[in-house]
């Protein structure tokens, strides 16, 4: 990316910091990502500047910049629709849990996506406990008839009820759950896509 050169030294420094936050908040992104974001940034920057240059280069630049808004704010939903598109091509658990957290105040469904990342990593730390203790960490039924699942204290009056398959379980309740949250990053993707088309066709 080509930086905007500027003539008055003030304006240059404005210019300069700006960018730097820019960076700065789009540095979870692959390099790719962050080269388009910070092109688009510039490049908005950059034609408002050859629209509206004059002399004072420092008045128009200011102007601008308090058009686009606090980086951090600015690009927020772009960071976190970029970093769905990361989690869901790469499937690393650590770009899901980002994408999950930048998004989780975008809707109630993103709430539940990010608890049911929780459950991703209480079912492996439960399998393993089913090893270390196997007589406190199962799926558990009483003499009264209720049940209960995971790790009891006093399983004297419980009788577990899958033994060892409880293992297997919850690392295929672990896969499955991962696939489902990655499908349905990709679906509400998708439909954000299709209503961002729909509402520029319409002139919304």
């Amino acid at each position: 990316m080509k930086m905007i050169s500027f003539k008055e030294i003030s304006a240059k420094r404005v210019y300069n910091s700006y960018m730097e936050r820019c960076k700065k908040a789009v540095r979870t992104l692959p390099v790719r990502d962050q080269e388009e974001c910070l092109m688009e940034v510039n490049s908005h920057i950059y034609e408002f500047l050859t629209d509206h240059g004059s002399e004072d280069e420092m008045k128009p630049l200011l102007d601008v910049l308090d058009r686009l808004g606090s980086p951090e704010e600015t690009l927020k939903e772009i960071v976190a629709s970029k970093k769905i598109d990361q989690a869901t091509r790469t499937y690393n658990p650590k770009h899901l849990f980002q994408a999950l957290v930048l998004n989780i105040s975008n809707g109630v469904t993103y709430l539940i996506l990010f608890l049911l990342y929780v459950l991703l990593i209480c079912f492996p730390i439960l399998a393993i406990l089913k090893i270390i203790r196997p007589d406190q960490v199962g799926y558990f039924t009483s003499d009264k008839g209720t049940f209960s699942f995971g790790y009891i204290s006093t399983p004297d009056h419980a009788k577990e009820l899958l033994g060892y398959w409880f293992i297997p379980i919850m690392f295929a309740a672990t896969v499955g759950i991962y696939l489902v949250i990655i499908f349905a990053l990709r679906l509400l993707r998708k439909i954000k896509i299709k209503n961002n088309q729909h509402g520029s066709q319409t002139g919304l």
